[in-house]
């Protein structure tokens, strides 16, 4: 039996403890950390917002606000969605547990311990980047302080983008509540984030047992005269594989169905906010703006993309590995094997016909080709945004 999916991954539970949506502890303190942090990302939104009403309306103003207020949405719609479907996903994880608590076979271990690992890696360095990103722009924000002497009326624009006209006291308090939001954001985008990627991941070790299954199951017991040992090994053996196979592609199914609005929205989202951000950029590019003004919309830009980019690469992690128990059990010695086996190998074989993605309504599909749609459908919004300037 293999140690708890959860008991593997502590700094996870940590990262949702902090944010409320650790699915395995619900009590009444949650909802209401639920409840506070939901409201101060609403109020994050509405405060960006502000500027359209107080300001007069010009196409660069809307630009600027909805490409900060797109962002901040993206959050928003994933935390409430993970809050909202908390007990689906809980429910997904005892699933995903209940496979690994019937393995025995080392190999199978060893492989789910290999999956479990590689999440690990991309946490880290989703960690260090967010990390990374954060500590920039607190360097430059006070860098810009200490040049800058704070004037009395100064308007300042940090990360809400809301304009403020207030004293040199109040300052340091308003910069304080938005790098809050900004700390909170990047809580919310870790915590969810490597939560669905430890799912998916380990969906894929499923799969990767599934053909291991299969190899060992007719490369190991053919022989020139089976024995009825041997026969019986190799029958199991496929059975065991095809039912497998059969519960990853159920619990990738499960999980598409509990998000796939989330996904539909926020895939949405994501090219709007890469789309504005890299409007912006060209902008200040061209008006040769200082790095403060730069900073902001290149953040941005860079987790939109970051987003998209990982989102595909899992779904096509799931593509591959699904396609990969095809190719091995097409590969191995089939022709070998007695005719019943054989039929059972064929039955798999056809399923192969059928695609396993992360597929969102038949509109949007999670694989590298699509990364490059997307990004190709965001330049050519810009391009869009930019020609009716």
């Amino acid at each position: 039996m293999i140690r708890s999916v959860i008991q593997h991954h502590k700094f996870n539970r940590i990262l949702l403890l902090a944010v409320g949506l650790w699915p395995y502890h619900q009590s009444k303190f949650t909802r209401i950390q639920f409840i506070f942090l939901s409201v101060i990302l609403s109020a994050s939104v509405i405060f960006q917002l502000t500027p359209l009403i107080i300001l007069k309306c010009t196409s660069d103003l809307i630009i600027k606000v909805l490409s900060s207020v797109s962002f901040f949405m993206l959050f928003l719609i994933k935390y409430n969605s993970c809050h909202l479907n908390i007990e689906a996903v809980k429910y997904l994880f005892m699933e995903l547990q209940d496979v690994f608590n019937n393995l025995k076979d080392e190999n199978e271990i060893a492989i789910v311990e290999k999956y479990i690992y590689v999440t690990k890696r991309f946490t880290f360095v989703l960690t260090a980047f967010g990390v990374c990103g954060i500590s920039a722009s607190i360097i430059v924000e006070f860098w810009s302080i200490v040049d800058i002497p704070i004037n009395v009326s100064q308007s300042h624009h940090l990360f809400i983008m809301t304009k403020h006209f207030v004293d040199e006291k109040y300052f340091y308090l308003i910069m304080l509540y938005m790098y809050t939001i900004l700390c909170i954001v990047m809580t919310v985008m870790l915590g969810t984030g490597t939560w669905l990627i430890t799912y998916l991941q380990n969906i894929c070790g499923m799969f990767k047992i599934a053909s291991h299954r299969i190899e060992h199951a007719v490369n190991n017991n053919i022989s020139q005269n089976i024995m009825l040992k041997n026969k019986i090994f190799m029958n199991k053996g496929v059975i065991y594989a095809v039912d497998m196979h059969r519960q990853a592609i159920k619990l990738t199914e499960n999980f598409m169905s509990t998000f796939e609005i989330m996904i539909f929205c926020f895939t949405l989202c994501v090219v709007i906010c890469f789309s504005l951000n890299l409007f912006q950029l060209f902008q200040i590019q061209l008006s040769k703006n200082n790095i403060k003004e730069f900073l902001l919309p290149l953040m941005y830009a860079t987790v939109s993309i970051i987003y998209m980019f990982v989102a595909n690469y899992m779904g096509q992690n799931i593509f591959d590995h699904n396609n990969h128990v095809f190719i091995t059990a097409y590969n191995v010695r089939w022709y070998k094997t007695p005719v019943h086996i054989q039929k059972m190998i064929l039955f798999l074989l056809q399923r192969g016909t059928k695609k396993v993605t992360l597929n969102v309504g038949g509109i949007f599909e999670g694989t590298i080709e699509h990364f490059a749609t997307l990004l190709k459908a965001s330049i050519s919004y810009f391009t869009v945004i930019y020609s009716t300037q």
